[in-house]
């Protein structure tokens, strides 16, 4: 006998439905093209999660309540007191010099919510639903996204991205690529600006196309396409310059003092960051680790040929770290971590908005290697830097295959006078 089809899904003949009855409004039906009952509950998640939202928002909807909620005397940011600046956050009143707590920022209060005089909610999470755009199809499109991460070597945390840009193409478009222009490649950029809140900025957006820019290329040398519908659809956006500065000591005084704040998984990333001076991706790269030596290191660096490097665990970072490491060191979403970690930046007072998670803290381990005296050529090792010159033959002479020139030895000594 078989199992029960999960609540809202039927079968009709041999493809999966979905059914859900909004009060008030026809009964809702939709294929979810496929009979795996598995893929089905993934594929009808998103609107089962509203429909419930809705149903229980209507519930609520007819009663009034008391609700709980914290009202700040001050406005979070900076702010002048008694002639002295501090910075406010949502509960605390903090040194903007040392981050200490200094006061408490209004207080609990209870807030009578009425309820609608017909008692009846809005719709409208529903119907947002209904109109999302239909699922992507496979097709021989997607034959050429398997033929770029085949014949680039692209895995891990790179193949995932690529994946995900796939999908949002797949998902806005939805058009065969011979079929694409421009304009579709802007309604892709137009849709992760969507999404990102309008807080995105160029080059991330330019990061995030790579895949499918390089994957039209490599179509177009194969005559299987005539026009890269991905290529300079960027625009400059307004921007200007957004130097990014380094983590002072003064700031790192406060990351110290205010690291316990943050969960075990982001306490970890800020520490791998600040001591190693890794890109953000290539923290999430790591899921396993290598000795030599006697000595700890992982493999990492996908963005350049000179990114790819052996990178030891410093003295500073090691005795906070799995032993052996044997599964991906972070998990969840990346760019979720970043925004976690801004937060709590602007919240301990480092709100100068040219100081960021990864960059700052690789902007402040290449200079505390440079005034520790360390030789530009391991410190290039170090962090997967590389000189503004000209590549010739001579250049990989003396590498292995983890484009390693110094001994790990070297480069832990080297490593560990970033510190933390």
């Amino acid at each position: 006998m078989s199992s029960p089809l999960p609540r809202y899904i039927f079968r009709r003949g041999g493809t999966l439905y979905l059914k859900l009855q909004p009060p008030g409004q026809p009964v809702f039906e939709r294929s979810l093209g496929t009979s795996d009952v598995r893929a089905a509950e993934l594929a009808a998640n998103d609107l089962i999660k509203k429909h419930k939202q809705l149903m229980y928002g209507r519930r609520l909807a007819r009663l009034p309540r008391v609700e709980p909620q914290w009202l700040p005397t001050y406005e979070p940011g900076l702010q002048v007191i008694d002639g002295k600046r501090v910075f406010a956050t949502e509960r605390e009143l903090r040194d903007l010099a040392t981050g200490k707590v200094i006061g408490v920022n209004g207080g609990p209060a209870e807030i009578l919510i009425p309820a609608p005089a017909d008692g009846v909610p809005s719709f409208e999470a529903y119907d947002a639903a209904k109109a999302r755009p239909t699922l992507p199809t496979k097709g021989s499109d997607d034959d050429l996204l398997e033929v770029y991460l085949k014949h680039n070597g692209v895995r891990g945390l790179p193949e995932k991205q690529a994946r995900d840009i796939w999908h949002t193409f797949k998902t806005v478009v939805n058009k065969p690529l011979k079929q694409c222009t421009r304009e579709d490649g802007r309604a892709v950029v137009d849709h992760l600006v969507e999404e990102a809140g309008g807080e995105i900025k160029r080059a991330t957006l330019r990061r995030t196309l790579v895949p499918l820019v390089a994957l039209c290329n490599l179509a177009i040398d194969e005559g299987k396409l005539t026009l890269n519908p991905f290529s300079g659809v960027v625009g400059d956006r307004g921007e200007g310059s957004d130097k990014r500065k380094r983590f002072t000591d003064d700031d790192m005084a406060l990351i110290r003092a205010n690291l316990h704040k943050l969960d075990k998984n982001d306490q970890l990333l800020v520490r791998l960051l600040a001591t190693t001076g890794m890109r953000r991706g290539e923290a999430f790269e790591i899921s396993s680790e290598q000795i030599e030596d006697g000595i700890r290191f992982c493999v990492v660096g996908t963005k350049t040929d000179a990114s790819l490097r052996r990178v030891p665990f410093p003295k500073d970072l090691i005795d906070f770290l799995p032993n052996p490491i044997t599964k991906p060191l972070f998990t969840g979403r990346m760019d979720s971590a970043t925004k976690r970690l801004r937060a709590w930046l602007t919240e301990i007072g480092i709100t100068d908005p040219n100081k960021v998670p990864s960059h700052s803290f690789r902007h402040r381990a290449k200079r505390r290697l440079i005034n520790a005296d360390v030789r530009s050529e391991l410190i290039n090792a170090v962090g997967g830097w590389a000189d503004d010159k000209k590549k010739n033959s001579g250049d990989d002479y003396g590498k292995d295959e983890d484009n390693a020139v110094f001994s790990i030895t070297k480069v832990k000594e080297a490593i560990d006078k970033i510190g933390f």
